[in-house]
């Protein structure tokens, strides 16, 4: 088969991605050509798409066996295979009674029964117990999430006289550490919604197609649990640019929370999305289109109210004296909450050791605090010196102007 012919099958498929019967018809070529690798991906993509489709499962059986095999146009013998290997999983991919061997079989005729060591929900719908009262500072976030979706949610008729959704969601991006989880979690509170915060390792699989299923099964959990928040955490890491992955898993992964964030086949209506990354320069493009993650907002370190805030909070659980805290928030300028809370830590335990050596307790004093600046440095550091090279050289559309206007007043750029 000439490479010309393939290569132009191959520009084919890229510009129509979901025509299974093309995709297939390449994958066919390549598995005769010899080119079984670049076929298992081919293979995999159709499966994602159609699940029940026998023709790929054949090209995925001929594709991973032997050259033997392939000549032979042979599909693997799953049930076989289940036989002399019982205590091995049961295959990838469930479409047809051919591929469901007994052991598999079993096992599923156990979930459909209800067996208690079927598998159960993958995901938890959480109630926060805290509201952006409990926030410290931040007043123009606050302001921001109560114009995007608060407001709208708590009185239905305007929404309904501007034609306003409640679909759609908004993504938190900024350094590590300044509270955009507990920022996700108090808007879940102020809502009374349910809450579902999932990180990468909650949506992964090492079966193909299971990841998607999972992501699924996320949002379906979602509509039934409306009003809910769906808390994406390292939305970089689940919705990487496709760029990356022209062949890999994770494109499907991505093609999947693009589809649930549409709501392709089904109804959205009190789903509030809510993603936080560190990297926004890293997410696929698609997700920041409208009516999926639309709407963004810069979470920057804390200020001085919100680190007093924060301070006092830390501090009040503690036995302390003469605690000069203006002093305290005017030197933490820069610190994340993370930092601060390292910072009491830090100060709590040199008192305790004081008290260890001195053989009295003693209570957390100033002198502890400032011991402990001397230790603690701001951890945003890395994430300025990389943020500073996408606001100077790869920002042409201006996306990250408020970041840039930020670094200018901190004399980072």
């Amino acid at each position: 088969m000439s490479d010309d012919v393939i290569a132009a099958l191959t520009r084919a498929v890229e510009a129509s991605g979901q025509d299974v019967a093309l995709r297939l018809h390449l994958a066919e070529l390549l598995v005769t050509a010899g080119r079984a690798d670049e076929a298992v991906g081919h293979c995999a993509t159709a499966l994602q798409q159609d699940p029940a489709n026998s023709r790929a499962r054949e090209l995925m059986g001929r594709a991973l066996a032997g050259p033997a095999a392939r000549s032979e146009s042979r599909s693997f013998d799953w049930t076989a295979a289940e036989q002399q290997f019982p205590d091995a999983p049961g295959p990838a991919f469930v479409g047809s009674d051919e591929r469901v061997g007994p052991m598999q079989d079993e096992r599923l005729r156990a979930a459909a029964e209800g067996d208690p060591a079927a598998p159960q929900e993958l995901f938890e719908v959480e109630r926060a117990s805290i509201t952006l009262a409990d926030v410290g500072g931040m007043e123009e976030v606050k302001e921001r999430l109560e114009v995007s979706f608060l407001a709208p949610l708590r009185n239905p008729e305007m929404r309904r006289l501007y034609g306003k959704s409640l679909r759609g969601g908004l993504l938190l991006h900024g350094p590590p550490g300044v509270g955009k989880t507990y920022i996700a979690r108090a808007v879940a509170g102020e809502m009374g919604a349910g809450f579902l915060n999932v990180t990468l390792s909650d949506v992964l699989d090492m079966y193909i197609g299971r990841s998607e299923g999972n992501l699924h099964a996320l949002f379906d959990l979602a509509r039934r649990s409306a009003p809910a928040v769906v808390f994406l955490d390292e939305i970089d890491a689940i919705g990487q640019r496709r760029t990356r992955h022209a062949m890999g898993a994770m494109r499907g992964v991505v093609n999947q929370l693009l589809q649930e964030l549409d709501g392709v086949g089904a109804d959205n209506e009190g789903v509030y999305v809510l993603a936080a990354t560190n990297a926004p320069w890293d997410i696929d493009p698609a997700l920041r289109r409208p009516g999926r993650l639309d709407r963004t907002l810069l979470v920057l370190p804390p200020d001085a109210g919100a680190r007093e805030e924060i301070l006092r909070g830390h501090l009040s659980a503690r036995p302390i004296e003469r605690i000069d805290l203006g002093r305290l928030v005017q030197r933490t300028d820069g610190l994340t909450g993370a930092d601060l809370a390292h910072l009491v830590d830090t100060a709590a335990e040199r008192a305790m050791m004081a008290s260890v050596r001195g053989g009295t307790a003693r209570m957390i004093q100033m002198a502890d605090l400032e011991a402990a600046l001397e230790q603690v440095r701001p951890s945003t550091g890395p994430w300025f010196d990389a943020a500073r090279n996408i606001v100077t050289y790869g920002d042409p559309g201006g996306e990250y102007e408020e970041l840039r206007a930020y670094m200018i007043s901190r004399r980072m750029l």
